[in-house]
């Protein structure tokens, strides 16, 4: 017989947590997309679909970045 709290776990999955980056931390572990680069992208979200996309998440001051949505828009807007 499972406990009561296996069950709830069973009832109710985790859902999927996304990897949010600072621009340092993203700029490091994908060196393909240098800082200066991340952040032009960054300042012209608006215009060029990436705000749109929810890659980019605004905290109070501080940017992150949704690792997966980003790699998305990525893939959308090359075609």
């Amino acid at each position: 017989m499972q406990s009561q709290s296996a069950q709830s776990v069973e009832q109710h999955p985790v859902a999927h947590v996304p990897t949010l980056l600072t621009v340092k931390q993203f700029a490091r572990k994908h060196p393909a997309f240098p800082e200066g680069g991340l952040r032009h992208r960054i300042f012209n979200a608006r215009t060029n679909g990436l705000q749109e996309s929810g890659a980019i998440v605004r905290n109070l001051s501080r940017v992150l970045i949704d690792e997966e949505k980003f790699f998305e828009w990525v893939r959308g807007a090359s075609r």
